[in-house]
Formats: C-alpha cells, sequence, structure tokens
C-alpha cells in the first residue's frame, strides 16, 4: 500500500472499506469494469504536439466577485455560485456547501509544474462562507491539498468517499470532522440541516504511481427540506444514472461534469454529450456544467465543453445554466445567462 495510506486504511475504517461492495482484491472498482485506457498513449502524444486547438484562453476570463451577492440570502432560499472547475459554493435553507474546492495554483502534486488556473479563484478562501465542505474523490484537481490544510484550520466537516478521510486526516483534518460515505449510505451534516447520500460513479481514483484505485470515487445527492441537488463529481456514462434518478431523484439541480473529454478515456469522464445522455437518465432539471474553465487537462479547446453543451441544448431544449466565474444563480427562478466564452474569440 502506498505510504500515504499505511496505517490509515486499518482499524474501522479497513473494516468498511474491506466490506464495501465496490472494493475487490487491492482496490476499489466500478460496476462495469470500466477502467482509463492508458494502454496506447501515442496518439494522444500526437494530438497534444499538434492539434490546434487553444487549449487555454488567449484573453483574461471574466471574474465576478461573488461577496456582494452573498452578503443577502438567496430569494428562493437556494443558490449556486460557480467558483471554478468542479468548485461550487451551494445555500441550501442557509447552509453553505463548497463542493470539491481547489483554490490552488496547480492541480498537481508539484508547486512548480502541473496544470496551472486560467484565472485567480474569484474570492480568496479565507473569504468563502462554508458550513460543509463536499469532497467526491481524491485526484488534484478535486482534493486540492492547500486548500484541505486551510479548511483544516477552520474546523469544517468534511463529506467524502469510503477512503478518502485518510487523506484528509494526513492534511490535518480532524477525525471528528471526517464523514465518509460508500454508495448508498447518507450523512446529515451540519446538525442534521442538509443530508448527503454517496452514489454510484464510473471513474478511478489515486494521487500516485502506487495507489490507483484504494479509495472510492461518488456521485452525491445534497438535500435539505426543500431542495435537491445532484452532483456527479467525475464519471463516465452508466446506466447507474437511471437507478439514481429513480431512487434519488427529482432533481432541483443537476451539476455534471463536461470537460476534459476524449475518446480514449470516454468511459471515465462524460463530456457535453454523454453529460446530456447522463441529465435525461437522471429524469432533467437545471443542467449546471462543472469541470471546465479552469485548468488545461485535455485535448480540446479550452472552451469546447461549454460551447457543444450549449449548441445541443439548445437543439434538444435542455435548460442549462452557465454562469460567468463568480456568478451566483437561483436554479428555482429562470435565469438569463448569455454563452459568455463566445466574447473572448
Amino acid at each position: 500500500m502506498h505510504n500515504s495510506l499505511v496505517g490509515l486504511l486499518d482499524g474501522l475504517r479497513g473494516e468498511r472499506v474491506q466490506a464495501s461492495k465496490q472494493f475487490g482484491g487491492n482496490g476499489f472498482h466500478n460496476k462495469s469494469g470500466a477502467k482509463p485506457d492508458l494502454k496506447n498513449p501515442f496518439p494522444l502524444l500526437g494530438e497534444y504536439a499538434f492539434g490546434g486547438q487553444e487549449r487555454a484562453p488567449k484573453k483574461e476570463l471574466p471574474l465576478l466577485d461573488p461577496r456582494p451577492v452573498l452578503a443577502k440570502a438567496p430569494e428562493t432560499g437556494f443558490r449556486a455560485t460557480w467558483l471554478g472547475h468542479s468548485t461550487v459554493l451551494l445555500e441550501l435553507s442557509g447552509v453553505r456547501v463548497l463542493t470539491d474546492p481547489v483554490f490552488g495554483l496547480r492541480a498537481s502534486p508539484l508547486q512548480f509544474a502541473g496544470p496551472k488556473r486560467f484565472h485567480a479563484p474569484p474570492m480568496e478562501l479565507a473569504q468563502v462562507p462554508i458550513d460543509v465542505v463536499l469532497l467526491s474523490h481524491d485526484h488534484y484537481d478535486h482534493l486540492c491539498a492547500w486548500t484541505v490544510k486551510e479548511l483544516a484550520r477552520r474546523g469544517v466537516p468534511f463529506v467524502t468517499s469510503l477512503g478518502v478521510g485518510a487523506r484528509l486526516e494526513a492534511m490535518g483534518v480532524d477525525k471528528k470532522n471526517v464523514h465518509e460515505l460508500d454508495w448508498w449510505e447518507s450523512a446529515s451534516v451540519p446538525d442534521g440541516r442538509v443530508k448527503f447520500t454517496a452514489a454510484p460513479s464510473q471513474h478511478f481514483s489515486g494521487r500516485g504511481l502506487h495507489d490507483r484505485n484504494r479509495t472510492l470515487w461518488s456521485s452525491f445527492l445534497i438535500q435539505d427540506e426543500k431542495h435537491k441537488v445532484f452532483f456527479s463529481g467525475d464519471t463516465g456514462l452508466t446506466d447507474e444514472f437511471k437507478e439514481i434518478g429513480a431512487r434519488l431523484g427529482p432533481f432541483d439541480l443537476v451539476m455534471l461534469e463536461v470537460g476534459a473529454f476524449h475518446p480514449s478515456w470516454g468511459s471515465i469522464h462524460l463530456g457535453p454529450d454523454n453529460a446530456l445522455l447522463a441529465h435525461a437518465m437522471l429524469g432533467g432539471g437545471p443542467l449546471l456544467p462543472v469541470h471546465w474553465g479552469t485548468f488545461n487537462l485535455a485535448l480540446h479547446a479550452w472552451d469546447e465543453p461549454a460551447e457543444r453543451l450549449q449548441v445541443e441544448a439548445e437543439r434538444t431544449k435542455v435548460r442549462v445554466l452557465t454562469p460567468r466565474l463568480g456568478e451566483s444563480v437561483e436554479p428555482l427562478r429562470q435565469e438569463t445567462l448569455t454563452p459568455w466564452w463566445r466574447a473572448l474569440k
């Protein structure tokens, strides 16, 4: 086992990992058996070297300061503020939930190399009002060590997938503030006001060369007495979305990853086309695309996920919410949002 996990997947956590239906042999597995296709990297290397896509924006991305809006309660009692990539601040009946917070400069184990942000965070981490942190899995563009260490000092509770708590505790999070869930398990945090339910996703995990799939990856339902939000985390297209929709829906907001897609990893990332298929399988609802616009993690143009989604959504009459970075939306009322990325051409 990787050194960072030695001793941390022992005891009760280790017993829960071993007992999980998703765990077998030396790691967790997707129900379908899907895994990243890493057998032949040469076509990808060719695309990376000779592809003509604009993989990073040439102009400065527009950032909105969310603080004036966040200073007032949402009129509908439910608001979402996109802070970049998969980081969204959800407000449900006064509880602030921050998803997959990444405020560091790079999505990388190194401070001097790896995918670098296109833009600064719309607000500083210390300025973000947070009651609960939700972490879908342990990849660097979702679990940022610098961010977690800063949040650990604030003593906020974390809800995450089974095994990921070992990462958090190693980064300084108090064990009492860690709530780990296997698929279909739930926890109500804080003080029972918001219920989190882990659900299947089709992905993988690991932060090094020797710890692949030692921790679980999940999608999540975030729910209060009046609202339901689905957050995909990272996932490929899976029939399990139908079961999720039937068991946990309908949803007032569906947050699906649309970026970092390529045929070579089509089984473990959605991309815009499969996001619309997943959205239909889940039963619909306002769609907020995430996992794009902050890091260059793929071989497509930086804005292609949003553009393709916008075009297809208009054709299929799906309501898509595309806020600017730092912009807030209230999904329960009709929002007029423009494809802001087109103005940067």
